[in-house]
């Protein structure tokens, strides 16, 4: 069933994350109904808006950091290519801060 996607373990991670989140974010809004803000994004959101950004931001920097491995291997002068457990902990980062001060 799973066979056409290369499920690596930083892969399996990552999904396994977004998995949790969503089943937070929907008890967290059946205890505690959220309400717009604004924040740093130039528009009003609610918990939901800025789960969903934020999981699009993090997709972005990871596929931005896959695309890009090789040539950070020649901008730093790496022998093999980065890990992208580094991605994995950015888009995470970036994920918690615009959830906080979105």
């Amino acid at each position: 069933m799973f066979a056409w996607m290369v499920w690596t373990t930083p892969v399996a991670v990552f999904f396994t994350c977004i998995v949790l989140m969503l089943i937070g974010m929907t008890v967290w809004e059946l205890k505690s109904p959220t309400t717009s803000r604004r924040g740093f994004l130039p528009l009003e959101t609610t918990r939901g808006d800025r789960l969903f950004i934020g999981l699009l931001t993090a997709a972005y920097i990871n596929l931005a950091f896959v695309g890009l491995a090789d040539k950070f291997m020649q901008w730093f002068s790496l022998e093999s290519e980065p890990s992208v457990w580094i991605s994995f902990v950015i888009s995470m980062a970036v994920l918690a801060l615009i959830m906080r001060r979105g």
